[in-house]
């Protein structure tokens, strides 16, 4: 399987990326998440697959949230690591 997918940043918070399949387009985002989120910033445009590797997300989360609701969101990772977490 292979999805068009468009990523995007925002200006208010560092590190959240909203990530949408391209056919869907932002119509698939709840109003309440893209108010939360602010501008849209067009980072990048990929063709996910079950090989490719992302930074900080499992590509297979990622492709099935596409499918099932058009988006997924990437919050930012913790400032402080919790406690029993490998570093």
């Amino acid at each position: 399987m292979k999805i068009l997918c468009d990523i995007y940043k925002t200006a208010s918070k560092d590190e959240m990326y909203l990530y949408l399949n391209r056919v869907k387009g932002f119509k698939a985002v709840p109003e309440a998440l893209l108010s939360s989120f602010g501008e849209p910033i067009l980072v990048t445009t990929l063709v996910l697959t079950e090989a490719k590797k992302l930074a900080r997300a499992d590509v297979q989360k990622v492709m099935v949230e596409l499918t099932a609701q058009g988006f997924y969101l990437q919050m930012p990772p913790p400032k402080f690591p919790r406690a029993g977490d490998s570093q």
